[in-house]
């Protein structure tokens, strides 16, 4: 286990291996940020692992894998961006891709060199930022938005439609649990009213971050260090489509996996989908080594 500070508040969980779970937490509090961290019971040489959502998530996108790793040996944290679930509140409008990539990068630092990077969506893009200069064992990208080397000049009308703060309508989902469940096939009902649930109705994401992210956000790809890398897809993201994702990893020379069975968010919240991704993250984390 990393050498880290954190509060006296443990909690006895089973994972669906058997082994023991313990539940800590990290706090950064010169940036206001939470972390939520799941601890196999004894000690391991395995590295750590940083787990970063994407927009309008928190610590919450990442239970079931904190879960299923931390029963198999691995430490996993999952960190708040500022102004996210249980990290500090802040104007939205404050906020942007610099200041996000800024709270990876201490979270990184925090929990030292030897750690594997994996993110979600936008997390994905801030891991690739924030990895241009924090020292990382490996990184793997899921659904990871693309950064402006590989996206289409955007329209000057969607950049200037997006607000200074926006909610879970502009991602799609205020809408009908009934229809979520039709477009994301890989989601049960309960991962949809879920999902719904946490995205919550209030307007708290970044609208700064979000045109920035629309913009394009430069990736210095000579700067990323030479570390294993897994990039995934999933067949049925209507956020990040596949086949962008799969030149991502062209880009990056890293292997690619495509699931073509999974939503954005089957790929990592899903009570039946999710497996298969954690599996094939475990898959690469113990052939590396890590």
């Amino acid at each position: 286990m990393s050498d880290i500070t954190s509060s006296d508040r443990l909690v006895p969980r089973t994972a669906t291996s058997g082994r023991p779970v313990r539940k800590d937490e990290i706090e950064l509090p010169d940036r206001g940020l939470y972390v939520e961290s799941w601890l196999p019971e004894r000690r391991s040489r395995r590295k750590p692992i940083l787990f970063v959502h994407g927009e309008l998530g928190g610590s919450w996108v990442w239970e079931r894998f904190l879960h299923h790793f931390a029963g198999r040996g691995w430490e996993g944290h999952a960190l708040n961006l500022r102004n996210h679930f249980w990290s500090q509140t802040a104007d939205p409008a404050t906020l942007d891709i610099a200041s996000y990539t800024e709270d990876v990068v201490a979270a990184m630092e925090r929990l030292g060199p030897n750690v594997v990077a994996v993110g979600h969506g936008m997390g994905g893009l801030l891991v690739l930022k924030a990895i241009e200069r924090a020292s990382v064992s490996a990184y793997v990208l899921i659904a990871p938005e693309m950064p402006k080397e590989l996206r289409e000049a955007a329209r000057p009308h969607v950049v200037r439609d997006i607000p200074d703060a926006y909610g879970r309508a502009e991602l799609g989902w205020e809408t009908l649990p009934e229809r979520l469940v039709r477009d994301h096939r890989d989601l049960t009902i309960s991962d949809v009213l879920r999902i719904q649930h946490l995205l919550g109705q209030k307007a708290f994401e970044s609208g700064r971050a979000k045109r920035q992210l629309i913009s394009g956000v430069p990736v210095d790809r000579s700067a990323l260090p030479e570390v294993p890398r897994l990039v995934i897809g999933g067949g049925l993201d209507l956020q990040v489509p596949e086949p962008d994702v799969e030149r991502l990893a062209e880009w990056l020379d890293a292997p690619y996996e495509p699931f073509g069975a999974h939503s954005h968010y089957g790929l990592v919240l899903g009570e039946q989908s999710y497996l298969q991704v954690a599996e094939t993250l475990r898959a690469f984390l113990e052939a590396n080594r890590l």
